[in-house]
């Protein structure tokens, strides 16, 4: 004789449909921001700003790391062309060092010809978020209110919403050299972790650079 299974539990049918659903729109949300993080990463907008923002990264005793080097010469190549007239270098010092990311940044593009009077070192912030508050705080003081922001490609996303959260109209001209986007293993390694880091920011408005994949990177 045949026997019919048992019919699911109303109740454990929801929560089934529920962890499913659930689920699924992790995965949504996640495969999205992830998308957005590549897209961004992707546009190199050179509209004219008001200043051009570079966000720091490690420096060894005022020496720019290749992380950091990479983002200064898109700066000045972007300088160069007339995309803004001044040019804000960001980032504090690590416990021991002597020169902030900052002085760094602002020294090597003195040093290639920026005047020194057009390069704004604002030595303030261990944490991209905190970078982009003291950054956008001199930026407003000064009058301004656009930037062009550069940094490394997966990078973008999350510093430009921190700089639209922080009263920026702000957009991207990410570099496109350097040790983050040599590989192809690397630059999935980046994107998973800016990926994690901007929908921690989301949901808390806390600093996600924690999440460490390579000494040099700010």
């Amino acid at each position: 004789m045949r026997t019919v299974s048992p019919q699911p539990r109303p109740v454990l049918r929801f929560f089934r449909r529920l962890f499913i659903g659930t689920l699924l729109m992790g995965v949504l949300v996640v495969g999205g921001t992830a998308f957005r993080v590549w897209q961004v990463g992707r546009v190199d907008d050179r509209d004219r700003a008001d200043v051009v923002v570079v966000l720091g990264a490690a420096q060894y005793a005022g020496k720019p790391s290749k992380v950091l080097e990479a983002r200064l010469r898109k700066a000045k190549a972007l300088y160069d062309e007339g995309v803004a007239e001044y040019v804000v270098t960001g980032g504090g010092r690590r416990t021991g060092d002597r020169f902030t990311e900052a002085e760094a940044g602002r020294n090597w593009l003195v040093d290639r010809g920026v005047p020194k009077d057009k390069v704004i070192g604002v030595g303030e912030g261990n944490d991209t978020l905190g970078t982009m508050r003291a950054v956008a705080t001199e930026v407003r003081q000064r009058g301004w209110d656009s930037a062009v922001i550069v940094s490394d490609p997966w990078h973008s996303l999350r510093a430009r919403t921190m700089a639209h959260d922080a009263g920026i109209d702000a957009w991207t001209s990410p570099t496109h050299s350097g040790p983050i986007v040599q590989t192809r293993e690397t630059q999935a390694r980046y994107i998973l972790r800016e990926t994690a880091a901007l929908l921690y920011y989301r949901a808390t408005k806390a600093p996600a650079d924690g999440i460490v994949l390579d000494s040099e990177v700010g």
